[in-house]
């Protein structure tokens, strides 16, 4: 019953395939262990377990490692985006954008020029 009420930050795992991933129920508290590639993904679980079972649930227990904590996020470029919609997207704050452009200034040269496919570096603030 418990694994049925947080199966959506089950599949999320799963969609984001987190690592070592393990599922245990116990005495009514699901407990989940398993390793993010990035603190991002790991907040976007966290996010939807409290989306589920309030910010303080005690029907769940959730141990999520970071595999690489050098970088908040690594991020593949879309077409029509910009730094600003991607900085927006992980900071909440398009003018973070000079964090992003700082952090890949080994492949961009110009703040408004990124192309598709390109892979940034979102940075740990």
């Amino acid at each position: 019953m418990i694994k049925a009420k947080y199966q959506p930050v089950l599949d999320l795992g799963e969609e984001l395939n987190i690592q070592g991933g393990e599922v245990t129920e116990e005495n009514g508290v699901l407990k989940i262990k398993g390793t993010a590639k990035t603190q991002y993904e790991k907040n976007i679980l966290w996010d939807k377990i409290k989306e589920i079972g309030g910010s303080n649930p005690s029907d769940i227990k959730a141990n999520i490692q970071v595999a690489d904590e050098s970088v908040f996020a690594r991020h593949t470029v879309k077409r029509g985006e910009t730094l600003g919609k991607i900085a927006k997207h992980y900071y909440g704050n398009a003018s973070k954008y000079q964090l992003i452009f700082k952090a890949n200034s080994d492949i961009l040269k110009n703040p408004d020029l990124i192309h598709p496919d390109q892979e940034l570096i979102i940075p740990n603030i």
